[in-house]
C-alpha cells in the first residue's frame, strides 16, 4: 500500500515541483515562525538576530548563492532537523513539531522526490517565489 501511495504522489510531482503548493500558506508559515529570526522580508534582520551565534541567512539569495539553483533538498534538511544548525544554543527548527511528518512529496533541485511535510512544502514554494539575483 505504501508503494502505491509513493507512486500516486510521484505521478502528481511530474508536472509541478511538489504536489499541492501553496504560496500564500507558505508566507503565513514564514512570517509565525520564521521572520523572528529572518526578518519579515526573509533578509536575514529580523529582531533575534541580534542575539543569535550564527547569523540568519538572507533567504532571497538561495539560489543566487547556489548558481542559480533553489536549493531545495538542503532548505527542507535544514528546516526539519536533518541538517541541523546550532544558532542559539539548539538546531534550528526551534518549531520541530510543527514542521514534522513526511506526508507531502516535493521534487529536489536534482529532480529526486522528497518526502516532506506541508507546511515546509508551502513554506519552499514561497522562498522560491521571493528569489533575487546577486547584487539586487
Amino acid at each position: 500500500m505504501k508503494s502505491v501511495r509513493m507512486a500516486v504522489v510521484a505521478l502528481c510531482c511530474l508536472s509541478t515541483g511538489a504536489f499541492g503548493q501553496d504560496i500564500a500558506a507558505g508566507q503565513d508559515t514564514f512570517l509565525h515562525y520564521c521572520a523572528t529570526c529572518h526578518g519579515a522580508e526573509a533578509l536575514g534582520n529580523g529582531p533575534m538576530s541580534p542575539v543569535l551565534l550564527v547569523q540568519p541567512k538572507n533567504l532571497t539569495l538561495l539560489a543566487a548563492e547556489n548558481d542559480g539553483v533553489f536549493p531545495v533538498g538542503r532548505v527542507i534538511w535544514r528546516i526539519d532537523g536533518r541538517d541541523p544548525l546550532a544558532s542559539h544554543g539548539s538546531s534550528m527548527p526551534v518549531y520541530g513539531d510543527f514542521f514534522e511528518g513526511r506526508g507531502t512529496a516535493i521534487r529536489g533541485e536534482d529532480g529526486v522526490l522528497i518526502m516532506s511535510s506541508k507546511p515546509i512544502v508551502d513554506l519552499i514554494a514561497w522562498l522560491q517565489s521571493i528569489q533575487k539575483e546577486a547584487g539586487n
